[in-house]
């Protein structure tokens, strides 16, 4: 079953505050290393792909680090939804 969850880009100051959601919302393991290559060492791990959704993600102040995130997203198997 894929995994689902929803960002607003304009609830994030940056990077750090990202990943610390990203880690709640998907229940990353408590190694989680903050960062774009731990997120995809985690995700490529999963055995469903996840399904984020965002909304004002080139309008936030971490717009690039939710870029690199999509890629990332994209790269492990998952879907970018843009609202």
């Amino acid at each position: 079953m894929q995994t689902t969850i929803y960002l607003d880009g304009r609830d994030y100051a940056d990077k750090r505050a990202i990943h610390a959601a990203l880690k709640l919302l998907l229940e990353l393991p408590e190694y989680y290393g903050m960062n774009a290559d731990a997120l995809h060492d985690c995700l490529t791990e999963r055995p469903d792909p996840v399904r984020v959704c965002v909304r004002a993600a080139g309008e936030s102040p971490a717009a690039d680090t939710l870029d690199l995130i999509r890629r990332v997203v994209e790269d492990a198997g998952g879907e970018w939804v843009d609202l």
